[in-house]
C-alpha cells in the first residue's frame, strides 16, 4: 500500500491497515493518525517515533510490556513470529531455550519490562550476546534502548508494507 492511501483512509481502515505495526499496542498508531497526512515513508515513521518518545514513563513501559519475550511460545503478532522465526528464535535447542528463558527473567526482573531487540538479520547468538550485556545496563539506559529498539522494529514494518509514491 502507498503512503498516499493511508492518508486518505478514515481511521478504522488505517488501523486495520497498519494499526498492528507497534506490537499489541494499537493506541500509539491512533496517534500516529492524528499526524496526517505523510509525504512519505520515513516521514510517518518519524511520526511514530515522535509519538512514542513524547510519551511519559509510565506509558513507555506499557508500550515496552506489551512485547512478548524473544523466544517466548506465548501469543505473538504474526509479525514478531516472522521476526523470531528469521532470527532462528523457532530452533532453539532446549539448552538454547533455557539459557533465553533464564536471561528473560533475570532481564525482567531487572528493568521491569521485556528485553526488546530488532531481531532482523540477527542470529540466535546475536541475541543472546545482546542479551548478557544489556542486562547490565541502567534502568534509565535501558529504558531508552528498548524504545529505541522499537523504532528500528517499527522502521522495518513498516518498509515491509508501505510504500512511497513511485
Amino acid at each position: 500500500m502507498k503512503v498516499a492511501d493511508l492518508n486518505q483512509m478514515p481511521k478504522e481502515t488505517f488501523m486495520e491497515a497498519v494499526g498492528w505495526v507497534v506490537e499489541h499496542s494499537p493506541w500509539v498508531m491512533e496517534r500516529v493518525y492524528e499526524k496526517r497526512p505523510f509525504h512519505n515513508v520515513e516521514q510517518m515513521h518519524g511520526a511514530l517515533k515522535q509519538v512514542i518518545a513524547a510519551l511519559d514513563e509510565a506509558d513507555k513501559v506499557k508500550l515496552l510490556r506489551s512485547h512478548p519475550d524473544l523466544g517466548s511460545r506465548l501469543q505473538m503478532t504474526d509479525a514478531s513470529v516472522a521476526e523470531q522465526s528469521g532470527a532462528g528464535l523457532d530452533r532453539l535447542s532446549p539448552a538454547e531455550y533455557e539459557q533465553l528463558v533464564a536471561l528473560n527473567t533475570r532481564y525482567t526482573a531487572a528493568f521491569g519490562f521485556p528485553f526488546i531487540l530488532a531481531v532482523k538479520g540477527k542470529t540466535k547468538a546475536d541475541i543472546i550476546e545482546a542479551m548478557i550485556k544489556r542486562v547490565e545496563n541502567t534502568r534509565a539506559d535501558e529504558l531508552q534502548t528498548a524504545i529505541n529498539e522499537i523504532g528500528k522494529i517499527t522502521g522495518f514494518r513498516l518498509a515491509d508494507r508501505v510504500q512511497d509514491e513511485v
